[in-house]
């Protein structure tokens, strides 16, 4: 059976073809493009324009009795949200919020969980995260009046490797245990595409009393999550990349159910996170909703949130369960395709760095001449998504990529 056929094949056994024509598919010359970049940004859910719409005619026909009124009351707009959010990262509906975007929710997750003390004040993450996790943290230790150097911990792979080991973490936390405030580290390194084990470094983190924060940005709508019952402190993801809710797209934050209700914990206040029964008093004294709504700011970001919605939708009906198992036959036909290219064309020179521990997205080391043949797939049809200094990170998206899209792949490959 030819490598075109196998694809077909698959395809045709895959319950959850029909998914990838409810999705906008980038055009080239024609045809569909062989889209591989939806860990940076996903693709257009079709009933995105309706959605808005709605909230747009209920503005142009209600105004401000939208809030109240219309089809999607914007007052109650956030808890339209929280059942379908809590089924992708596993957590309790009222453990979850979407609010603001990621950096922000990040820098209020901190402001709660990070509170560092003469004696418990580091934070152990890994080197090189993502940048604005970087900067996040880096403002924050200077914020406290620590200097980063001396308080943050960077996990870096041993020599000539490139995922991180989990022992190693684990040994980290276990060596600055006594003077360790903060685990911080994504669900799925952005560069790599390693996952990492989230239940184990939260263990290691709370046997030495620090608490365990996620950045699960490459993680969510990517890879099954048990946020709950792993008993992470807190976590936070953007909806724009697995979740196809559009640039900016509004953000997602866990916070534990032992946490959420604990007037204790300290958090910056605003209007939307107050008691909505009493919100319209217009009354001094903060009094937090319950759940992690309370933790909001301002109002919902409607529109934001009406193509999250939709794209919610969806991911309700597929399940990530079917979602994660096409993942994985996926992912490991395009790394068999990449390896076939290479050995069928000796042009190509390049290495799989993502471990097995992964979700959809592969990284490519390149060599020298990378940059070329990222260009080269670009004018064939295929968007992938540059690194620098040389890597090209692919990730076929089980809900709208096909078997055959990875034929495509392999067969320009073969002609570069």
């Amino acid at each position: 059976m030819s490598d075109e056929a196998k694809a077909r094949a698959l395809d045709s056994k895959d319950k959850l073809k029909d998914f990838r024509s409810r999705f906008f598919i980038p055009q080239h010359h024609g045809k569909d493009a062989v889209y591989l970049t939806g860990n940076s940004l996903g693709l257009q859910p079709k009933t995105v324009k309706a959605a808005l719409e709605q909230e747009l005619d209920d503005w142009a026909n209600l105004g401000v009795e939208g809030h109240f009124n219309g089809a999607n009351p914007w007052f109650y707009y956030h808890k339209f949200l929280n059942e379908a959010s809590a089924k992708i990262v596993g957590a309790l509906p009222d453990e979850v919020v979407l609010m603001n975007q990621l950096t922000v929710n990040l820098h209020l997750m901190m402001v709660s969980f990070y509170r560092p003390i003469k004696e418990r004040y580091k934070i152990i993450m890994e080197a090189g995260a993502f940048p604005s996790d970087q900067y996040a943290v880096e403002s924050q230790v200077k914020f406290h009046g620590f200097d980063y150097k001396k308080s943050v911990i960077e996990i870096a792979p041993r020599a000539g490797e490139y995922a991180l080991r989990t022992e190693d973490i684990i040994a980290a936390i276990e060596e600055h245990g006594s003077s360790l405030a903060l685990v911080m580290f994504s669900g799925v390194q952005y560069y790599t595409g390693q996952v990492f084990d989230v239940k184990a470094l939260t263990d290691a983190a709370h046997k030495v009393g620090a608490i365990a924060g996620f950045d699960l940005a490459h993680a969510a709508g990517n890879v099954r999550l048990n946020l709950h019952n792993w008993d992470v402190d807190f976590a936070v993801w953007c909806s724009y990349k697995y979740l196809n809710s559009g640039p900016g797209g509004v953000s997602g934050a866990f916070i534990h159910q032992r946490h959420i209700n604990n007037p204790a914990i300290p958090r910056f206040a605003g209007w939307w996170g107050h008691d909505e029964e009493v919100r319209f008093r217009m009354e001094k004294g903060f009094i937090p909703q319950s759940g992690a709504a309370g933790w909001q700011l301002s109002n919902a970001p409607v529109f934001s949130m009406a193509v999250h919605k939709a794209s919610l939708n969806i991911f309700d009906e597929a399940g990530m369960d079917s979602l994660t198992a096409k993942s994985k036959t996926l992912t490991v036909f395009l790394e068999t395709t990449l390896k076939t290219s290479a050995e069928r064309n000796p042009k190509l020179h390049f290495n799989i760095i993502t471990p097995k521990d992964r979700g959809c997205q592969l990284s490519v080391l390149t060599g020298s001449e990378g940059k070329k043949l990222h260009v080269y797939l670009a004018e064939n049809g295929v968007i992938a998504d540059w690194r620098e200094p040389n890597v090209i990170r692919m990730a076929p998206v089980p809900l709208y990529n096909s078997f055959e899209d990875i034929d495509r792949l392999g067969r320009i490959l073969e002609k570069y």
